[in-house]
């Protein structure tokens, strides 16, 4: 009775007294009951205490496995994981606490990087005992954990039903399901769970899922409670401003991302898709500052040099067009679509060799692309290159047949040849 009075008292809180119980009960030659007390010490955070009677243990049970995994146990948590490892190696593959030394040891191989050696415990801990969900629901977590969704998915669904106490082995797998890009599987448990108990990044991971799978709703509802729960969860305002904007609810995603952007100013997507917005709200001005403050964050936001590009090139500002992107190349960020604005500045500014060379470059990424190739091929009107022009119509014709007005250029043109 004396053990059960120690652990009414500790969860009394007397501490004191469940001290003074336990010194009393330590006082024994029932090594059974010597274990218990060392486990009691442990829980009370006297560990040297509870080091000595287990090194006591093990001096007359040196092959007992689970003398071994407290003895481990302690050695985690005062951060020496190799001393930990050395005990837990010691457990034999006959001894009751073998699974859980493999699951403890692959937990330590994992921080330690040794991710192929904590993946063979596992994969040797579930041959032994394939029914054991904990192993199984274990090699499910391990892999979610990596990233290979695939691999995870099977092991939890196996797990799925089993009784492992407080895991909750649903919200793994729909953590997988969605990750892999299958959101209906995902929302489908994560509907079945209580939301309410859902901590914020779960919460997320419900929302996002919504959002994926075309759900806007949903996603707005659980992003929202994200948000309530936690402002400073930064990652939650680019899916719900998007979540909002999908609705066509446009004022507001602006304000979610202004909100965003007073909890996180140095993420350059915020005022990217703030731009984005205000283009849409016919707001020229405003979304060309946010976007000039997106590229001020980040000069590597190709996105948002693409979106400033063509704001500019519409609003046929081709100095400011030719500055933006020769600055852009300083840092080494360009592309196809940058290469093609940057030739159609340097031609309204009259820089016609370099117009041509740029326009090359971009043939490279855009020779697909029927607007561009239109566009080209006036160019190359212009330069006297009818044949070469010719060639490209017919390329874009080839690309997007549907095209009249570059039908009907091509024919008047090849009708003058």
């Amino acid at each position: 009775m004396l053990k059960e009075e120690i652990y009414a008292t500790i969860e009394s809180g007397d501490i004191e007294k469940a001290l003074d119980l336990l010194n009393n009960y330590a006082k024994t030659s029932d090594h059974e009951q010597l274990f218990e007390a060392a486990e009691l010490y442990y829980e009370l955070g006297h560990v040297e205490q509870a080091k000595h009677i287990i090194n006591q243990l093990l001096e007359l049970y040196p092959d007992e496995g689970s003398l071994f995994i407290l003895a481990a146990e302690m050695m985690i948590d005062a951060d020496e994981e190799d001393e930990a490892i050395e005990q837990l190696l010691e457990v034999r593959e006959d001894d009751d606490s073998f699974l859980q030394a493999q699951l403890l040891l692959a937990d330590l191989y994992q921080l330690q990087a040794l991710d192929e050696v904590a993946e063979q415990k596992l994969l040797a801990a579930a041959k032994k005992a394939p029914e054991e969900m904990i192993i199984t629901y274990a090699l499910g977590e391990f892999y979610l954990d990596q990233g290979s969704y695939n691999k995870a998915i099977p092991y939890l669904k196996r797990a799925l039903h089993a009784d492992l106490g407080e895991v909750n082995v649903a919200l793994g797998l729909a953590e997988a399901y969605s990750a892999n890009g299958q959101f209906e599987d995902a929302l489908h448990l994560y509907h079945q769970q209580e939301v309410t108990k859902m901590p914020p990044n779960t919460l997320f991971n419900f929302g996002f899922t919504a959002y994926q799978q075309g759900d806007y709703s949903v996603a707005i509802e659980q992003l929202e409670a994200v948000k309530a729960l936690d402002a400073d969860f930064t990652s939650v305002y680019a899916p719900l401003a998007r979540a909002y904007e999908a609705e066509n609810r446009l004022k507001e995603s602006l304000e979610v991302v202004e909100s965003g952007l007073r909890m996180d100013e140095f993420n350059d997507l915020l005022p990217l898709l703030a731009g984005k917005l205000l283009l849409k709200m016919s707001d020229p001005t405003g979304s060309e500052q946010y976007f000039r403050q997106a590229i001020a964050l980040n000069p590597a936001n190709v996105e948002a040099l693409q979106a400033l590009a063509a704001l500019l090139r519409d609003q046929e500002r081709a100095e400011e067009l030719d500055e933006l992107i020769s600055h852009a190349k300083e840092y080494g960020e360009t592309d196809g679509l940058l290469t093609w604005y940057h030739a159609y500045a340097k031609a309204e500014l009259e820089h016609y060799k370099e117009a041509l060379i740029l326009y090359q470059e971009a043939y490279v990424f855009l020779h697909t692309d029927s607007d561009f190739l239109k566009e080209y091929s006036s160019f190359l009107l212009e330069e006297g290159q009818r044949d070469q022009a010719i060639r490209v119509l017919k390329e874009a014709l080839i690309h997007d047949p549907a095209k009249q007005d570059i039908a009907e250029l091509l024919d008047q043109l090849e009708a003058n040849a």
